[in-house]
Order: structure tokens, then C-alpha cells, then sequence
């Protein structure tokens, strides 16, 4: 039996029921080692855009091994494929006057992004600003801030205090928002993360207009907004970014996932000009953070494949369009006995199952998920009880359409079961 030890697992539940593991892919599908087929309804973990086996990025990270694998960024060393990503990205991004700052995923961002405000507010003789405020059911990552910032408390608890100085509000609350501001002290208060669409909390959208007025008071109090775009980052809601599409220009951004469909790990940090001015300006400043694959050349020559393929496939589009359908093709779920909703943004979905309901029958969200992929799909039950729908920009109708209907038979599988006679 293998020793490899997996993320985010109850490994003597792993160890003990059997895993799953797949040997190759190609576009939505993935296959295990046994031969059997699944649609790949998360694209891993939201990361999968282009969909898999895609040749292009594989050569890619071929050629740029072979030329230059690697080489450090730290000082004034750089690759010239890590140049031209970052201005691609900063191109691309609802954010004034960008600067890139390149790592190696979703939590080394959020971490980077942490210690960025928190320098940036040092050098401007604001020492007193480290306060953060994050947001009920929020994930930022696993890494120190990440944690820290958790809304989802079975990710934040069992840890110890890691980073102190967090408030939690409500998801949604803007008048939370601006009380906890002035509660605190807006002179103490550093940033407010906000992801524009809940992700493995449970995707939830926000409500009209909200990303704008929380914009607008954290400006009205020299409070930074940081947009979590991990998961919504590179077209998930068929634009480069959700700000975007939500109508606000965050002080900093966050990216990862779909940056390179997941063919090589890489995040990015988009800063605004006025964060980095400090840092920037007169003499400067250093800043003294940085990871051994910061700007990783062969990662940066898979995302610009990566973004080659996005751009010539119009996949934005794609997604724009596929998300018109997603009520029709999944919204009948939320009739199901054992399903209380189902919400859709972009390429998003998800089908909340009634979790007291299940329980009544003796059975849970977790056999649901199983079930599922009895049936050849592959979801992930999220925190608050949600299955899980993200497949990459590639899918079909038809394939989004069975996919449903595997929920469906999965759903309607256990709500046959009678509850418990009453004694």
C-alpha cells in the first residue's frame, strides 16, 4: 500500500475504503487505473480549464525544460517566458497601475498578499494597520493567513492562533463591514478578502451590487480590498476576472487555478501601483519574501500556452454561453426531496442537499457523493453540504445534461429510504 499521505483526507477512512486513482485523461474525462471513465465535474479542484491531455501545454513545458527549466527570480534575475506572463497578467487585470508578483498557487498568494499590506502599511508609518476582515464561509487557502482568514470552521479550528489579528463578518453584510471597520478603528483596520463568489464554502453569489459597496466603504476608510479570484480567476465566469464582472477594481488580486489549467502549480498576486509605490519608489524598499518558485519558467511557459489556447477557443465565450443553460439543465434538481437549492454563476453550480433531510433517512451528503461517482461523475460534497459543479470551459451540453441526471438518480437512490419509525 502506498505511503503517500492525501491532502484534506481522513487517511484511515482512505486507507480503509480504497482509493480511487486515475492513470490519464483527456478533455472532461478522467479514467482510473481499472478503466473506468468519470466526468471530471470539478476539473480537479476548479483548476482544469482547457480541459486534460492537452498537447500544446505539454510540449510547452517540454521545450522550456529543455531550454531553461528553471532559474531564480530572486534580486534582479528573471526569466524572459516569467516577464512576459506577468505582463500579460498585469495587462489583462481590473487593477490600477499593476505589478505581478508570481508564486506558486492560491495559498502561497493569499500569504503573499498578507505580508505585502502588512509591509506596505510599515513603510507608509501606518504600523498600527493590521487588522484583516474576511467573511463567513470563506476559503483563502491553507497556508498561514489562508487559515487564519477561514470562514469555514472545520478549515480554520484545531490550529491555534496563527494570525491574530482577524475579524469575521457575515458573507454578505455590508453594514457589518463598515460597523467592524469602525469598531476596530479604521486606523488599525488593513484589508477586507473578499472572494466574488464563495467558492468551496458553498458558491455563493453575492448579491447585487454588494462587491461595489463594499468597495465603497473600504474606500471611504483607507481599508484595501482584496479580491480572492483562485477560483474565478481566467474565465470561470466567462471574463479574465469576477471584479469585472461585479464592477470594482480591487487594490489587489489573486489568482491561480485556471492560470494554467493545472499543468504546472502557479499563482499570481496583482497589485495596484499605489500598494507598491513604497516598494517602488525613491531608493525603494526590499521586500523580504519570496519563494524558491517564484517565476518559475517552465510554469510560466505552461500558462501562456494555457492562455494561447483560452484566447484561440474563445473558451470565455463558451462559458458565458453554457452558463445561460445551467438553469435549465440543473436547476430541476432543486425539486428533488433530498435537494433545497441550486445556484449558478458562470461555469459554477451548486446543488445544496438537505442535510437534516438525509440524516432523517439514515444517510448523508457523503453517500450522495458516492454515489455519483458510481455513476460516472466526479463532484466533491463542500462544506456546507453542497455538491460541487465545475467542470472545464470544454464541457458539452450533453455531457453537463448527464451529469444531472446522474445527481438526480444518486439523490432520488437514498431519499427512497423511509425514515426511522418513530418509538
Amino acid at each position: 500500500m502506498s505511503r503517500f499521505w492525501h491532502p484534506f483526507s481522513n487517511m484511515a477512512e482512505t486507507t480503509s475504503n480504497g482509493r480511487v486513482v486515475f492513470t490519464r485523461g483527456r478533455d472532461c474525462t478522467i479514467v482510473d487505473v481499472e478503466g473506468n471513465e468519470y466526468f471530471d465535474a470539478t476539473a480537479g479542484l476548479w483548476y482544469c480549464a482547457v480541459g486534460h491531455g492537452r498537447r500544446r501545454i505539454a510540449d510547452a513545458i517540454g521545450r522550456q525544460a529543455a531550454e531553461l527549466a528553471a532559474c531564480t527570480c530572486f534580486d534582479v534575475y528573471a526569466s524572459d517566458v516569467t516577464l512576459r506572463l506577468a505582463d500579460r497578467i498585469a495587462d489583462n487585470s481590473p487593477v490600477d497601475d499593476p505589478r505581478v508578483f508570481l508564486t506558486s498557487g492560491g495559498s502561497d498568494s493569499i500569504d503573499t498578499a498578507g505580508k505585502i499590506i502588512r509591509r506596505h502599511f510599515t513603510l507608509r508609518d501606518q504600523p498600527q494597520k493590521t487588522m484583516m476582515i474576511a467573511r463567513e464561509n470563506a476559503y483563502h487557502g491553507m497556508h498561514a493567513y489562508g487559515t487564519s482568514l477561514a470562514g469555514i470552521p472545520a478549515n480554520h479550528d484545531g490550529w491555534g492562533t496563527l494570525i491574530p489579528e482577524v475579524a469575521q463578518i457575515g458573507a454578505f453584510d455590508l453594514e457589518a463591514l463598515e460597523r467592524t471597520i469602525l469598531e476596530l478603528g479604521a486606523d488599525r483596520v488593513a484589508a477586507f478578502f473578499a472572494e466574488p463568489v464563495i467558492a468551496a464554502g458553498g458558491i455563493f453569489p453575492p448579491p447585487e451590487g454588494y462587491l461595489r459597496q463594499a468597495a465603497a466603504i473600504c474606500r471611504r476608510h483607507g481599508v484595501l480590498l482584496v479580491c480572492d479570484e483562485v477560483v474565478t480567476g481566467v474565465g470561470r465566469l466567462g471574463q479574465w476576472s469576477a471584479s469585472e464582472r461585479f464592477g470594482v477594481r480591487p487594490d489587489l488580486m489573486v489568482m491561480a487555478k485556471a492560470l494554467t489549467s493545472g499543468y504546472q502549480p502557479l499563482g499570481a498576486v496583482i497589485v495596484s501601483g499605489a500598494v507598491a509605490e513604497p516598494f517602488y519608489a525613491g531608493e525603494g524598499e526590499w521586500l523580504k519574501h519570496g519563494y524558491t518558485y517564484s517565476g518559475h519558467a517552465t510554469a510560466c511557459a505552461a500558462a501562456m500556452e494555457n492562455l494561447d489556447i483560452i484566447e484561440e477557443e474563445a473558451l470565455f465565450d463558451r462559458v458565458a454561453a453554457l452558463e445561460t443553460k445551467l438553469p435549465s439543465l440543473l436547476g430541476p434538481l432543486a425539486e428533488l426531496e433530498c435537494v433545497s437549492e441550486v445556484r449558478t454563476a458562470g461555469l459554477l453550480a451548486a446543488i445544496q442537499l438537505d442535510t437534516a433531510e438525509l440524516e432523517r433517512r439514515g444517510t448523508s451528503g457523503a453517500e450522495v457523493n458516492v454515489g455519483c461517482r458510481e455513476r460516472g461523475q466526479i463532484t466533491r460534497l463542500l462544506a456546507c453540504g453542497a455538491l460541487q459543479f465545475s467542470p472545464p470551459y470544454t464541457a458539452t451540453e450533453e455531457q453537463i445534461g448527464r451529469f444531472g441526471e446522474a445527481v438526480e438518480d444518486a439523490v432520488t437512490a437514498v431519499s427512497r429510504r423511509s425514515p426511522p419509525a418513530l418509538a
